[in-house]
């Protein structure tokens, strides 16, 4: 594991503090970025998400997934919580603090946005970081690539009316053109051109020239992750500073979320006797969060100043340091599932 990853909370942290202090000082230039848009989609935004994404995309091996069958209890559980639980207790989450506990509070469509925000996160399942969460409880790498396969596959074709019909429930208008349109660039677009691009270099018996291509294109994800930060909340920097409070209303149902789906996810995999090498890794997909996804459809559907986006922004806050204990948590607890 490189520097980068090791230390990840760290960077993350660093940028999010350079882009609320770049973001005031210079306003002009964070505006001048948010003007460049096409189709309602961020041009600046979307380059440094493909960036971030298609290394990730590159490591996929959708021929795994014919091997799934010797092992299926891990990925049930991954498949029921990301696509049967997580989207609705996301929703009821934030509908119960920001129409109930917080509304006196945020004003209505505010709320409305925050909200929104939250269910764009709990219906993206996480991608990327799961290979760096499962390689730091010890998961099986093979079987960790086939849990992100078969996910980013349903994603395809079950984020877009899972969040159409909570954003609806929740009564917020849905601009299905630009919600589709954000699937194609940061779902199919990015996989699509990892499969080819995986499929012209490697070779069954050969995985150099793969191995060599990852290598290179490992620290450009890196970059377009903490550049993405950095322009976000350079966007959100006003509101940050002039309500620092609302950051800490947004981050409360999202570190509920994350700690109780993580507690169901690993209760049930300890239930259903799996290993902890596909327990762990299993849990840390069910309950993490792709929020580059999230981010990227918050804005398109919202804009940059929205509270959706704040919202998602919030969720990269709170996703490196809340995973980062959640791994801790499973090393410790190895024991449980009877491993040493």
């Amino acid at each position: 594991m490189g520097i980068f990853e090791r230390y990840l909370s760290v960077w993350v942290g660093f940028c999010i503090i350079a882009g609320v202090v770049l973001g005031n000082i210079f306003p002009d230039l964070f505006e001048l970025i948010a003007t460049l848009e096409f189709a309602h989609v961020n041009l600046i935004v979307a380059v440094l998400i493909w960036i971030m994404i298609y290394p990730m995309m590159v490591q996929i091996d959708f021929s795994s997934i014919k091997d799934i069958g010797t092992r299926p209890k891990g990925l049930i559980l991954t498949l029921v919580i990301n696509w049967l639980i997580k989207p609705f207790t996301m929703a009821f989450l934030g509908w119960l603090f920001f129409k109930v506990l917080f509304a006196s509070w945020v004003d209505p469509q505010t709320a409305t946005e925050y909200i929104a925000g939250m269910i764009l996160l709990g219906v993206a399942p996480c991608t990327a970081m799961v290979f760096v969460w499962s390689q730091l409880t010890k998961g099986d790498p093979n079987y960790t690539l086939v849990q992100v396969s078969i996910n980013d596959l349903i994603m395809i074709f079950a984020f877009a009316p899972i969040a159409g019909f909570l954003l609806g429930v929740t009564d917020i208008a849905v601009p299905w053109n630009t919600l589709l349109l954000s699937v194609v660039l940061y779902v199919v677009i990015p996989l699509v051109a990892g499969v080819l691009t995986r499929r012209s270099i490697d070779n069954k018996n050969d995985h150099s020239k793969l191995n060599t291509l990852l290598a290179r294109l490992k620290p450009w994800s890196m970059i377009g992750l903490l550049a993405t930060v950095i322009l976000l909340f350079g966007f959100q920097a006003e509101i940050i500073l002039s309500q620092p409070e609302v950051i800490a209303l947004i981050a409360i149902p999202l570190l509920i979320q994350t700690y109780g789906i993580f507690a169901l996810a690993y209760l049930w995999a300890k239930k259903m006797k799996l290993p902890h090498n596909i327990a762990a890794p299993a849990c840390m997909i069910s309950t993490s969060n792709f929020f580059e996804l999230a981010v990227a459809v918050a804005i398109s559907l919202f804009g940059l100043h929205s509270g959706a986006a704040l919202a998602t922004v919030v969720g990269v806050l709170v996703e490196v340091p809340v995973m980062l204990s959640l791994v801790w948590f499973a090393n410790r607890t190895r024991h449980w599932f009877g491993e040493i």
